[in-house]
């Protein structure tokens, strides 16, 4: 059975709009717990145009000693962003993740409109599963022959 990234990427993401200041933004992946942000139109607000992360403000802005107050997210955020599907497989993101050297993908429907976001956690939890899942598939195995030959 295939796992399709609807199956287990983040439906709620936390979003922004090109002129909210590098420091508001900050103030929210603060108050959510996340490390990126996705920047959507003014106009269209479920399309996306590009993701801010913390690294972004760190190496853009703070190793820089720029003001957070003056620059914006969209003078700092990742522009044309990789755009995934609801219906791809995990697998398939991982690999779209390691061709783009990328540590999340946004998620669009048919529209292009954002539906979520799966992160590189996301993505390790279920492998971690999966190979759980595997790993008492294995020693059910091996017990169940041990029973028959005992």
């Amino acid at each position: 059975m295939t796992t399709r990234l609807k199956d287990f990427a983040t439906s709620v993401v936390v979003v922004v709009v090109p002129e909210t200041t590098a420091y508001a933004a900050a103030q929210l992946m603060r108050r959510h717990h996340v490390g990126a942000l996705v920047v959507v139109d003014n106009e269209q607000k479920s399309r996306p145009m590009g993701v801010l992360t913390d690294r972004d403000l760190v190496l853009a802005l703070m190793a820089e000693g720029l003001d957070p107050e003056v620059f914006t997210a969209g003078d700092i955020m990742s522009v044309e962003p990789v755009l995934a599907h609801p219906e791809m497989d995990a697998m398939e993101a991982v690999q779209l993740m390691r061709l783009h050297r990328l540590r999340r993908l946004v998620i669009v429907d048919e529209a292009g409109r954002l539906t979520g976001i799966v992160t590189m956690e996301d993505m390790l939890e279920l492998l971690n599963r999966e190979l759980a899942a595997l790993t008492t598939a294995v020693v059910g195995a091996r017990d169940r022959e041990f029973e028959q030959r005992a």
